[in-house]
């Protein structure tokens, strides 16, 4: 089948949904005849989780419910225009900034509306950091109502700050400047975490979270600011990629089928109150030799590979840390593990965005 240009081929996301539900550690049989609610729906990585339950609707026939909790209607209804009308999906249109009503109960909650991408931590810090502190809030108070069975918090790698450790534990924290503008997102999800923390211990709520790592995959947004998204950009247009750094830096890169399997078994099966990396450490590699993977993968384009200097806007925040990487040890124990080499997962990607 054809992609449509935003990264949304389906039969590559069928191949990944098939794969991930195979998975027999992950016990999707807790989630049959229960409600979902899903934070930031229309996102990266909770945009397969959203396909991960409809697919087991279909498959398995699990008949869960599923409430899409966006800021944009509209922009979620072009990423799943394919199941427009369903009568198990809801979508609801909310800033989750202000408290929020469900009439409905809700059996889990995952939380992943936020601001990711770097281009808004200089932009709009003040936004950047209420959803992960105002939201997470509101969303805690909603799921004690609720008495959810679990609830799932994305935080993120960039809590650990200049790391001690690489490859990083759940407990190697290192240096974050509170008074840099672009730790607007790190200390607010680190905040977040807390509070699942701080709830699980006065209320009781099942509050498990989430350290996504560098993924990548289907859907990813191609303009939003992350040097990898450019690469994709410039592969699928078959434009020469051009490096505004020196490209030593070094990322480990997960697929993101295999992150939405990490992310499931977190949720069902995660210990309350505990955070779990979700990453690949033996997909680890400099970005510049990732430019150079990329171009490798389709010597047809003749993709050629350049350096020039980024000129300070003030719109784009750079990172300082060198190298990121995780470990994976406590999340092996639940027992996930990745499984797609860097060299297919962004093959899959470059094509998942084809038109042709």
């Amino acid at each position: 089948m054809k992609g449509d240009g935003s990264g949304n081929n389906r039969s590559i996301i069928a191949a990944d949904l098939e794969s991930i539900t195979n998975i027999r550690s992950i016990p999707w049989e807790k989630l049959g005849e229960k409600t979902v609610l899903i934070t930031g729906a229309a996102g990266f990585l909770a945009a397969y989780m959203v396909e991960t339950l409809l697919f087991l609707n279909d498959v398995k026939k699990l008949n869960v419910t599923v409430i899409a909790v966006v800021r944009s209607s509209a922009r979620f209804n072009k990423r799943f225009n394919h199941h427009i009308n369903r009568s198990d999906l809801i979508v609801v249109e909310h800033d989750i900034s202000t408290a929020m009503l469900i009439d409905k109960k809700v059996d889990f909650m995952i939380h992943a509306a936020s601001q990711a991408s770097p281009k808004f931590y200089a932009t709009d810090p003040v936004g950047t950091l209420s959803a992960n502190t105002m939201g997470t809030a509101h969303l805690l108070e909603l799921a004690r109502r609720n008495k959810v069975e679990s609830f799932l918090y994305f935080s993120s790698a960039e809590v650990y700050g200049e790391a001690i450790h690489v490859p990083t534990s759940e407990n190697d924290y290192g240096y974050l400047d509170p008074l840099a503008v672009r730790s607007c997102y790190a200390e607010s999800k680190r905040m977040g975490e807390n509070m699942c923390v701080s709830w699980h211990h006065q209320y009781g709520v099942p509050a498990k979270i989430v350290r996504p790592f560098h993924t990548y995959g289907p859907g990813m947004q191609l303009d939003d600011g992350r040097v990898y998204a450019d690469f994709v950009s410039d592969v699928v247009n078959g434009k020469d990629i051009t490096l505004r750094s020196n490209g030593l830096a070094r990322r480990a890169f997960c697929y993101l089928a295999d992150a939405t399997a990490g992310f499931w078994l977190v949720l069902l099966c995660g210990a309350s109150a505990q955070a779990y990396n979700i990453g690949n450490p033996d997909c680890e590699i400099s970005i510049r030799d990732l430019a150079k993977m990329l171009a490798e993968l389709y010597p047809e384009k003749e993709i050629k590979v350049g350096f020039e200097h980024r000129e300070d806007t003030g719109q784009y925040v750079t990172s300082s840390i060198q190298v990121t990487s995780p470990n994976i040890d406590l999340a092996r124990k639940l027992g996930w593990a990745p499984w797609t080499s860097l060299e297919d997962g962004f093959r899959k990607t470059v094509e998942s965005y084809s038109v042709n």
